[in-house]
């Protein structure tokens, strides 16, 4: 994209000032969480070219993840949180459990997590009636804990418009030292009196197309622009080291982010997405229709 098209994008307020993350720029990407080493990375791998060529965002997507895996701490959120009531729970029990901080980097060591009769868990990793394939928690089903213990759901509670707004159900206390049992889905959660509110901010492509000088002669090419580039969740939960980090991490099976430097206030963290686990936009581009 030309730096014509760039200007005309911050000018017109359809982008967050020239550091916006979706923005191709060293101030977006930064922003957003790119490592300098991915960009060196990414500029290894695409090479030096005579000609004018358009690389895929994935490549350098790709070289992000590949750095990240590396280096990043992992902790755990919950972006869409539904409550979930350890019935057989000790009354006013804490306990700490051991998780590893980076399991690509053993030198990165552990920390400890508390949990306790009240958790988290993200309202994709239920449903009520469950699809064919679909092995997290339903109605009788059991999943793990990540670092954790086993709970199955007993008990579905909805509010006056038919919402699910609570599980309840036991938790096994001898599951803590096996492994999951084949079928038992691991999912990531947190004790909800210890964890921290937070807005999450989900970036996508900023276009729906790779090259806005493909765009007819007389067609506005800010209707290239995607609308589903950014997602703002105001209700997320995360664990409370998480938010003190000054380089990029990752949330487990969620994806790497990044404090916003721009937004965040002190006990209002701003986290930005910086990429997914993996490439999720080359699979909805290959979906017919």
């Amino acid at each position: 994209m030309s730096k014509r098209r760039l200007l005309e994008l911050v000018e017109k307020g359809l982008v967050d000032g020239w550091d916006d993350p979706r923005m191709p720029t060293i101030s977006g990407l930064r922003r957003r969480g790119f490592t300098p080493a991915g960009i060196r990375n990414f500029c290894q791998r695409i090479g030096v070219t005579k000609y004018n060529s358009v690389t895929d965002m994935g490549i350098l997507e790709e070289a992000v993840r590949e750095d990240l895996n590396k280096s990043a701490p992992r902790f755990l959120g919950v972006l869409r949180p539904l409550k979930f009531t350890i019935t057989n729970w000790p009354a006013g029990k804490v306990e700490m459990l051991k998780a590893l901080n980076n399991p690509a980097d053993p030198e990165a060591g552990h920390r400890e997590i508390p949990i306790s009769g009240e958790v988290v868990i993200d309202q994709d990793d239920f449903m009520e009636v469950p699809a064919p394939k679909y092995f997290r928690l339903a109605p009788g089903r059991t999943a793990r804990l990540r670092h954790g213990y086993n709970v199955t759901v007993e008990e579905v509670i909805k509010d006056a418009d038919g919402h699910v707004i609570e599980l309840r159900g036991p938790y096994d206390p001898e599951s803590r030292e096996s492994k999951p049992k084949k079928g038992v889905a691991v999912i990531h959660w947190l004790s909800a009196p210890h964890a921290v509110p937070a807005e999450v901010r989900l970036y996508d492509r900023l276009l729906t197309v790779p090259d806005t000088s493909a765009v007819p002669e007389g067609t506005d090419w800010t209707t290239t622009l995607n609308p589903d580039s950014l997602e703002i969740l105001s209700g997320s939960l995360v664990e409370s080291a998480s938010v003190g980090q000054k380089g990029t991490f990752q949330f487990e099976r969620l994806g790497y982010f990044r404090l916003d430097s721009k937004h965040s206030q002190p006990g209002k963290p701003v986290l930005n997405r910086t990429v997914t686990l993996k490439d999720t936009w080359a699979a909805i581009q290959a979906k017919p229709g």
